[in-house]
């Protein structure tokens, strides 16, 4: 949520330019009891709950659907239809039909139970990523869940602790964080609460400032949060990941591209084989029997099996990656992996 202009918080350019002092009056907090029942209630009214707000998953119709959206697949079940209609209108069992829609329901199961685990798994981690942090409320110092933190809040900062919100800080004793996740370097900061800096300085130089989903490595400090959920420098991340638009693997590229041949193939033949057998009977009395014909070579030139293959490859390597500790959460994933030609990383190892 963005804080309104009226809030005491819109108008700071830099909290690290600031002294602690001005800090504590922008937030107006109590530097020895932290905020009160009543402020804290209000701020949350006022910003909203400190989560970042992440695009909902897939329910079990889209996932399932997600697995249909094959060109090939797509015609295989047209042609099932219109070859089950034949039969049925002759009074014949459509064997032609239920043979194509089983290979097209393996493809499209396969696909769904590895995608739906990945979901269902994704939706638990999610659920265990609630911390609870220690914070100074109305003089006492008590945990709540760091979803309930508002600007202006005292969080207690130790080892091991990942900082749940940004902040300026209030206390820095021997205080080291890993800030790996917003800057790439693996390497400690050392933080300090006394300076204060030059409003226009990195983000990897502000010492006096500690920010969310980073990892305080050792020491001790208290933390003035400054902005919460959606405004944090995570935030930030989260809104530019949110923007970036899904693309097509390398090999559902190639198999749109060989789908869209062999569909526009298949009509063109069905078309020719109908038109040339009409042009010679001079009636429209041959012309179930045609069609059937040219679905039959229409279904021949499709490879019904490609599909159901690829799903089973793909989820061959997913269960490898699972075994490994590694949540793949669409199948063509596995394959963009495999296509990675070039890693670039810093002298440290660290992925950037």
């Amino acid at each position: 949520m963005i804080p309104p202009d009226g809030s005491p918080l819109a108008s700071v350019p830099a909290w690290h330019s600031l002294t602690l002092a001005a800090a504590i009056q922008k937030l107006q907090t109590d530097p020895d009891r932290g905020l009160t029942t009543q402020q804290v209630i209000q701020r949350q009214r006022e910003y909203g709950p400190n989560e970042l707000i992440t695009s909902s998953g897939r329910s079990s119709w889209q996932v399932l659907l997600d697995q249909f959206r094959n060109v090939m697949l797509l015609m295989l079940i047209a042609v099932a239809a219109i070859s089950a209609t034949l039969d049925l209108q002759e009074g014949e069992f459509p064997k032609d039909a239920l043979a194509i829609l089983l290979i097209v329901g393996l493809n499209g199961g396969l696909g769904y139970l590895q995608e739906s685990r990945a979901e269902k798994a994704l939706a638990a981690l999610k659920k265990l990523a609630s911390p609870t942090v220690r914070v100074e409320r109305d003089g006492l110092w008590q945990e709540v869940p760091a979803s309930q933190l508002v600007p202006g809040d005292r969080v207690l900062l130790e080892a091991g602790v990942q900082i749940p919100a940004d902040g300026r800080l209030a206390e820095a004793v021997n205080l080291q964080v890993r800030e790996a996740a917003l800057t790439g370097e693996a390497t400690p900061v050392t933080k300090q609460a006394d300076c204060v800096l030059p409003p226009d300085i990195e983000l990897g130089e502000r010492r006096n400032m500690a920010f969310m989903g980073t990892e305080v490595i050792q020491g001790r400090g208290i933390l003035l949060v400054t902005a919460t959920g959606m405004n944090t420098e995570l935030g930030k991340v989260a809104k530019l990941l949110q923007t970036v638009e899904n693309e097509p693997t390398p090999l559902q590229r190639r198999m749109s591209q060989l789908g869209n041949v062999l569909v526009s193939g298949s009509l063109a033949l069905v078309a020719l084989v109908v038109g040339i057998g009409l042009l010679q009977a001079r009636s429209m009395a041959p012309f179930t029997s045609l069609l059937e014909t040219s679905l039959s070579m229409a279904v021949a030139v499709v490879p019904e099996g490609l599909p159901a293959v690829i799903t089973v490859t793909l989820a061959i390597g997913t269960q490898r990656m699972v075994r490994r500790h590694a949540l793949i959460r669409r199948l063509p994933a596995v394959e963009t992996l495999g296509s990675v030609t070039t890693i670039c990383s810093d002298k440290t190892g660290t992925l950037t």
